[in-house]
């Protein structure tokens, strides 16, 4: 804003509006004493968001202020909930002094807090990453850059196509993504809050390279393997100076930069995330997901990464054999135990060492990393018989740190108040000038006591005393009477009508030190404190080094103990096509449940690459396929799994199409979506892909659902080759055995019993013999009337007679015949192949013709 533009305005809005103008896209907390306040647009955001109430602060410009304010002491309740909601906030303090200050205190901008960048435990899900993404496009080509904050976790990758996209926006889950203003896929960002748009220039590649070498302190970026990586780079450029102008620091935590490649994971999309809830549920909650079972970590860092885990499943064998080796070193002799007892005491240090490096540390940040330290000795006696390479790598980078410990220690209290503002935090003992000075500040009435009495017996005046008032400080008074006797040592301060005040040089000098005490004593615990933050942030690589370390030590753990307490077994990975898995369970099923779990077998291979699921309604058929692609998923993360036994052959992918919903927002019906999501899997399949297909084709007409499904099946057994599992309520689709070599028939199991139905949820092979469709309908509650009714016109349509039964209205009775019972030649076809059409004529051709004509018309009726 122009200053002609603020002239009109009083001096404390003029300094308000230049700072926002700074700051239009952030909802401006402006600190008035003990409030921050908010004005204009920003006071109705605000208000209508915290629900609180917006008022008026007189006039500025002849226009009414709109107001809104919150206290500074409750404000991260406040800030919390506004970036939650997507907005950003810039926090302004009075940094000048009031007393001296000629018109408003001089304010400025200390720090910014958006969505992305949150680094403060009160802001933050200790078990979710929070990610700062920014994104750059050409074409379908998009680099992609992430950054967590608060972890210091810093990757880069680049990928090919919008559906790759959608797969890592959902798996990643940022809270913010930057954006360039001419980005022309916004649509896919459908959902996220916290979209920020960035002008152009900021992704600019020469800039963006220049800031990453000089953050990570190289010379190029070929160490990190990044250097052909164009459109990625460019997106980490915009992100770091965007994570830079907000935290107003230069980020010293982050010092790696990760290149990710997509092709290492067993990739998953959007759309079999939401279905596999691997953590998050299909009604977006964290309960009964897989990571609900899985997550018994000590620490949230722990838990942190098992959720990365979970989400990246790897591919990598080398990897996955460490991680079992370990898991099955930490479960001999319960090892685990007394770890997962330790690494309790540790906390989440990683996201302390974070605020270590912005110099945000709180007091009991620096508590529990003191318990952390003293935890370590302690920890690597727990690690030292645990007999695995893996293990013994991460003790090593666990590392012990004895002189952080003993600082600690001995600088922090017990339990130190939440802040370091009103001081309290160092111990006694720490620091010789600071003890002096809080003695001063809590005993002075003491020690002006023993000045007195000390004083009256040296001079043996009986009138002396010591006082004190605001205007003249201390003083020892004696009676106009006894002043004479004063020693020559006093100095005369003040006259009073019956009495003489004096000050000596002591006492001056007590003044001093009093008058300051608590003010300098503060200021000197603030200046101790930072002491301590630079003496850790000097160890801040190996301590992030250790924290990862211990995050990964966490997690085996944690998978070891999930072994022990849900009987899970370690799989086989190896590279013999095909998966083999003996009395499988659903890891998360399994739990919800009173009655015991009925396991199954699976077994596919190059013989079996497709199996065709039959079963009624509610019998397993959905609970079968999916306790299978997360056994596929658990395995490729190193854990055991719910079976007895399992070995899995090479996976690159695992697809799922299952259930329905429709996409209001996007325009797509139930059935459009179900084909997009078909399409996706016959496009992207490989022959090392899982794939799940459930019910297609259910969202359309018989026959043209029919015909979908079958087609389906018939690619991705014939074109594809697949490892499928395909569910299926078109009886009709059982015949496809009979017609491909890999595919065969398997059924889930229900008996009848008194008009009810049993489910057995048993895996047999063969063909279902029935659907128990209205039995399944009698047990949803459906009225008897209606159930009587669909008993006779079932009876009708197994009769093979299509006409209208009851009062049914004849506009409904369209001829639906079996698609696949006309697989061998009618009689008219029949006829059609013995004619011999050089040796017939034209007249005996035409009546033929009418003849078959008739024929047809008597079949299948006029038309």
């Amino acid at each position: 804003m122009e200053k002609k533009d603020l002239s009109a305005h009083t001096p404390m809005m003029q300094q308000y509006l230049r700072l926002k103008s700074q700051h239009p896209d952030q909802l401006l907390f402006y600190r008035m004493g003990d409030f921050y306040e908010l004005f204009y647009d920003d006071a109705r955001k605000a208000a209508q968001v915290l629900d609180i109430t917006l008022t008026a602060r007189g006039q500025s410009a002849g226009e009414p202020i709109p107001m809104a304010g919150v206290p500074y002491h409750a404000a991260e309740n406040y800030v919390g909930r506004l970036v939650r909601a997507g907005h950003s906030i810039a926090i302004c303090e009075q940094i000048g002094d009031p007393a001296t200050s000629k018109g408003p205190v001089e304010r400025q901008v200390v720090r910014v807090v958006t969505p992305g960048t949150l680094s403060d435990e009160a802001f933050l899900d200790d078990r979710q990453d929070n990610l700062l993404m920014a994104i750059f496009s050409h074409r379908e080509q998009f680099g992609l850059a992430t950054l967590d904050i608060s972890c210091a976790r810093f990757a880069v990758q680049e990928i090919e196509g919008v559906e790759a996209l959608q797969s890592e926006l959902q798996r990643l889950r940022p809270a913010e993504i930057l954006i360039s203003e001419d980005f022309p896929y916004e649509e896919l960002l459908t959902g996220f809050t916290g979209v920020r748009r960035q002008g152009p220039w900021l992704f600019e590649a020469e800039t963006a390279q220049r800031l990453l070498t000089q953050q990570l302190q190289t010379r190029d970026l070929t160490g990190f393997g990044c250097d052909d990586l164009t459109l990625a780079i460019q997106a980490a450029g915009c992100l770091l100076q965007y994570a830079r102008d907000t935290q107003r620091n230069t980020l010293p935590h982050i010092r790696k930069l990760t290149r990710e490649r997509r092709e290492e994971g067993v990739i998953l999309d959007a759309t079999s995330r939401r279905n596999l809830e691997i953590d998050t549920n299909l009604t977006g909650g964290q309960q009964y997901t897989l990571a609900w079972v899985m997550d018994k970590t000590a620490t949230a860092m722990g838990g942190r990464l098992l959720r990365r885990w979970l989400n990246r499943p790897l591919r990598d064998r080398v990897q996955l054999a460490a991680r079992q080796q370990s898991v099955s070193a930490l479960l001999d002799q319960y090892h685990y135990e007394p770890i997962h007892d330790l690494l309790r005491k540790v906390g989440d240090i990683e996201r302390i060492l974070s605020r270590v490096a912005l110099r945000s540390a709180r007091p009991r940040d620096l508590a529990r990393l003191r318990d952390a330290f003293h935890t370590l000795p302690a920890l690597q006696d727990a690690l030292t018989p645990v007999g695995a390479e893996h293990v013994k790598k991460l003790a090593l980078l666990i590392s012990q740190y004895p002189e952080l410990a003993d600082l600690l220690q001995r600088a922090i209290e017990d339990n130190p108040p939440v802040v370091i503002r009103d001081g309290g935090v160092l111990r006694e003992g720490f620091n010789a000038e600071l003890d002096d000075l809080r003695n001063i500040s809590e005993n002075a009435g003491q020690y002006l006591v023993d000045v007195e009495t000390r004083e009256r017996e040296r001079t043996g005046i009986s009138t002396l005393k010591v006082g004190y008032n605001r205007v003249h400080g201390y003083y020892i008074e004696i009676s106009r009477a006894q002043s004479d006797q004063a020693p020559a040592d006093y100095i005369r301060r003040q006259t009073l009508k019956n009495a003489e005040r004096f000050i000596t040089p002591e006492l001056k000098t007590f003044e001093d030190k009093a008058l300051s005490a608590k003010s300098r004593a503060l200021s000197l615990e603030k200046r101790l404190y930072d002491e301590i933050i630079d003496a850790l942030a000097e160890s801040l690589a190996p301590l992030q080094d250790s924290a990862q370390a211990l995050a990964e030590l966490d997690v085996l753990s944690n998978f070891a103990e999930r072994a022990q307490a849900l009987r899970f077994n370690l799989p086989v990975l190896d590279d013999k096509p095909g998966l083999e898995i003996e009395e499988g369970r659903h890891p998360v099923i399994e739990q919800l449940l009173d009655a015991p779990f009925v396991p199954n077998d699976l077994l596919l291979d190059d013989r079996r690459r497709m199996l065709i699921i039959t079963g009624p309604n509610m019998g397993g058929k959905s609970t079968y396929m999916r306790q299978v692609a997360l056994i596929t998923l658990l395995a490729h993360t190193g854990s055991f799994v719910p079976a007895s036994r399992a070995r899995i052959g090479p996976v690159d992918r695992i697809f799922t199409r299952m259930g329905s919903s429709d996409d209001i927002a996007g325009g797509r019906s139930t059935f459009m979506v179900e084909m997009t999501e078909t399409a996706n899997i016959l496009h992207n399949a490989s022959d090392q892909s899982l794939v799940l297909m459930d019910e297609v084709g259910r969202g359309t007409s018989t026959f043209d659902g029919l015909s979908l499904a079958w087609a389906t099946a018939e690619h991705l057994a014939r074109e594809v080759g697949c490892y499928t599992l395909f569910a299926t309520h078109y009886f009709e689709l059982t015949q496809l055995p009979d017609r491909l070599d890999n595919a065969v028939n398997v059924h889930l199991t229900a008996t009848e019993h008194e008009d009810s139905i049993v489910f057995l949820h048993n895996v047999h092979e063969g063909p279902a013999s029935q659907s128990y469709g209205l039995q399944v309908a009698r047990l949803a509650g459906v009225p008897p009337g209606v159930i009587r009714n669909a008993h006779q016109q079932l009876q009708h349509l197994e009769g093979g007679d299509l006409k209208p039964v009851a009062n049914m209205p004849k506009a409904t009775t369209t001829h639906q015949g079996d698609m696949f019972a006309a697989l061998e030649p009618s009689t008219v076809e029949s006829e059609l192949l013995k004619l011999d059409v050089d040796g017939i004529t034209p007249r005996d051709a035409l009546s033929l013709l009418y003849a078959l004509k008739g024929r047809l018309q008597n079949e299948f009726g006029p038309g």
